[in-house]
């Protein structure tokens, strides 16, 4: 017998944050795309009700409201909405987000970088 697990997510949700090591990176702002999935325990019931899954603008107002702020670090960002995540979906077996940065001051058109976090609620042996 096995566990049905569900995943909601959203993907590529494109930012335009004052976020960046530079000063003049924070002035100009930056282009972004987050990638979130929270994976909680599926619930047989009414598969139309709302009640029985996260609401997707919920997720997106969470996104929203961290990549809005003034930082230096993709890092700070990221574990933000793992911590706000965490809190508000105890329930939740596996989050994770991953904040991808488009054009980072290395004078190179063709490049991006990624921070990702994944919480497991199950440990992971190394």
């Amino acid at each position: 017998m096995g566990i049905i697990t569900q995943d909601v997510a959203l993907q590529e949700v494109r930012f335009f944050s004052p976020i960046g090591y530079y000063a003049e990176e924070r002035l100009l702002g930056n282009e972004f795309f987050v990638d979130f999935c929270v994976t909680f325990p599926y619930e047989e019931g009414d598969a139309e009700a709302l009640t029985q899954t996260l609401n997707y603008e919920e997720l997106y107002a969470i996104l929203r409201d961290v990549m809005q702020k003034e930082r230096k670090l993709l890092e700070s960002a990221a574990k933000e909405i793992m911590d706000i995540s965490r809190s508000r979906y105890a329930f939740a077996n596996k989050i994770m987000v991953s904040i991808r940065k488009t054009t980072p001051p290395f004078g190179v058109d063709h490049i991006h970088t990624r921070v990702s976090l994944t919480y497991s609620a199950e440990s992971i042996g190394f």
